[in-house]
């Protein structure tokens, strides 16, 4: 690619919406990331699907006709592109979307998002003015946990702990130091919701007790041990709550990340990865589940992220 070809316009391509030219971080090659996972997925397909869906506001959505964009979809194109080691198109215009975007009417998840996602684009001094905004909406010195609140990145749900998850995922990318107060008061409130051997509201479940390990961690306390993801474990794939069927991509995404973050590694690799194989739609995108469903931007991640994770293993 020449130096001087920049994103633009694609015949036929939908008003509104533009297909980017890519380009490797620090330039030369596209980033060993995006060659290795290619090797098992169609890596072309996945940044066609996803540079289809960006608008003229920097912004990103997932139904490619729509002109909605929004933080969950603009979030996961940068962690995507991030993951693949890619040149973000105009990530300046990006960065301005999601801190234009992150209002006073915002869920707090969604600002925790846009937080990280500036960070993610280089625009930390952005990302910083959002924190009084997030701390108007979380702060565990007044008991205010977000618990229930709409907003959810999540299938169909959400847990008790979400906030706290993606307040602390936004805390920890601008490197934000909280006072032994404050870490308490969220410590005392993740351990509110151990059982038994994982986290859950009424009964341990993959996503609250990945949720609950990544904050403590992030905290800087101990992750506490637990057997909660082998029990969740299937011959391709992960469940939600043990010795049950089917695997779906979340579970299998929480499940995989958590046993990295213990030092542990899953039994069946191979087997996993050829779940995440089979879920990748025509469109490059991937679904959640082997049955049905349609692509989106948090599942394609997903599904790159545990593939990457495998990987390594």
């Amino acid at each position: 690619m020449g130096d001087g070809v920049r994103p633009g316009f694609e015949p036929n391509c939908p008003k509104g919406l533009m297909t980017p030219v890519l380009q490797p971080l620090g330039g030369g090659r596209m980033g060993s990331k995006l060659y290795e996972i290619g090797k098992y997925v169609n890596a072309n397909a996945v940044i066609k699907y996803i540079g289809e869906r960006r608008h003229e506001d920097g912004g990103y959505c997932f139904v490619t006709l729509l002109d909605e964009t929004n933080i969950n979809d603009t979030y996961y194109a940068v962690k995507i592109y991030d993951l693949l080691e890619l040149k973000i198109p105009e990530r300046e215009k990006t960065a301005q979307f999601l801190f234009s975007a992150a209002g006073k009417q915002t869920a707090v998840v969604a600002v925790a998002m846009a937080v990280e996602g500036m960070v993610l684009l280089g625009a930390k001094d952005l990302a910083e003015k959002k924190l009084d905004l997030l701390f108007s909406k979380y702060n565990p010195l007044e008991g205010r946990f977000a618990v229930g609140l709409g907003g959810s990145e999540e299938f169909g749900t959400s847990t008790p702990l979400e906030a706290t998850y993606w307040v602390l995922r936004a805390l920890k990318a601008l490197n934000y130091r909280m006072d032994l107060e404050m870490k308490g008061r969220i410590r005392d409130f993740i351990m509110e919701f151990k059982k038994g051997d994982g986290f859950g509201v009424k009964q341990p479940t993959t996503t609250m007790t990945y949720q609950a390990i990544f904050s403590l961690n992030a905290l800087g306390y101990d992750v506490p041990r637990t057997r909660h993801f082998d029990a969740c474990e299937v011959y391709g794939g992960f469940t939600e709550v043990p010795y049950s069927l089917p695997p779906y991509l979340e579970p299998t995404f929480y499940a995989i990340r958590g046993l990295r973050l213990l030092g542990d590694r899953p039994r069946y690799i191979k087997s996993h990865i050829n779940f995440i194989r089979a879920l990748q739609n025509p469109n490059g995108g991937f679904r959640r589940s082997l049955e049905m469903g349609i692509s989106n931007f948090q599942n394609t991640y997903r599904a790159l992220r545990a593939l990457d994770d495998l990987l390594a293993f």
